[in-house]
């Protein structure tokens, strides 16, 4: 049987893990998965550690040791575990970054949540993080907010490899792209090395068609309102069509920033481009 996973390495795609639980690395099955499986990344975030610290008994004992050595907050206590489970991931990973110079073999740590509204707070978390973390291949994951959009390019520009994520539009695509570029020029003035600096931008596929599909079929919505049948036929046409539109648009736009003058400048210094992370790929419509 055909290994999907494998076989989109042909046209370039790299499959990356939305999932991440400690007995996941413990027994094995991250590591079968990488060296028998052809994955090559790990992405994670808070409702993901929710899901894994609530949902399994892998975090019972860590928890309960943690707390009777005067561990500190519920919050210090999910990060420590946390940070443990993305150092091990990364470890797994290391060998896929080495082999294929620095493309693949990411493991992705997002900052607060709490923090989205906040250029300053989030510049600092992610330069806790990523000394926390002390991996060479981890992505530190900073939302694309107005306030985000500041904190990826102070990141970028000293060093630190970003997975930008809650991307929903070319425009904030765009300013996502400049920020990277920008930040990427800052880090070689200083005179850093920016092939060792990574980014994705992680663009959101499937929340978007959950959205536009509801205006157009749902309770009340245009097809509800529209009594012409052949517009009624041309919105029927487009359900579950927007997202796949939008993303090709922004691969477009992708092509042509990293085709420009600006790029090949960088690029002349062995930068790697900001890779297109296509998110929420899983289908929320049965």
């Amino acid at each position: 049987m055909a290994n999907h996973v494998i076989e989109v390495q042909k046209y370039g795609q790299s499959i990356w893990y939305d999932n991440i639980r400690r007995g996941l690395i413990t027994s094995g099955d991250l590591a079968k998965m990488v060296n028998e499986e052809g994955l090559l990344g790990v992405t994670s975030n808070p409702a993901i550690f929710t899901k894994a610290i609530t949902g399994s008994p892998d975090y019972d004992q860590p928890i309960k040791a943690l707390v009777a050595q005067g561990g500190g907050t519920a919050m210090d206590i999910y990060e420590k575990l946390a940070i443990e489970d993305i150092q091990m991931a990364c470890d797994v990973l290391y060998p896929v970054y080495v082999r294929t110079n620095r493309i693949d073999g990411y493991v992705s740590f997002e900052v607060s949540p709490y923090l989205a509204n906040d250029s300053e707070g989030t510049i600092k978390e992610a330069r806790r993080l990523h000394k926390a973390i002390g991996r060479e291949n981890v992505l530190i994951k900073i939302p694309a907010t107005p306030a985000g959009v500041p904190a990826i390019k102070t990141a970028i520009s000293e060093g630190i490899s970003v997975n930008v994520t809650l991307l929903f539009s070319t425009d904030a695509y765009e300013k996502v792209a400049e920020a990277y570029m920008a930040g990427l020029e800052e880090y070689a003035k200083k005179g850093g090395d920016v092939s060792k600096v990574a980014s994705v931008a992680s663009f959101f596929i499937s929340r978007i068609d959950s959205l536009i599909d509801d205006k157009i079929a749902g309770p009340n919505q245009l097809l509800d309102n529209e009594k012409n049948s052949a517009k009624r036929d041309k919105l029927k046409s487009l359900v579950g069509k927007i997202a796949i539109a939008n993303a090709k648009i922004a691969y477009a736009r992708y092509r042509e920033l990293y085709g420009s003058d600006r790029w090949k400048a960088l690029a002349a210094r062995k930068a790697m481009p900001q890779r297109l992370l296509w998110a929420s790929t899983s289908t929320k419509n049965p």
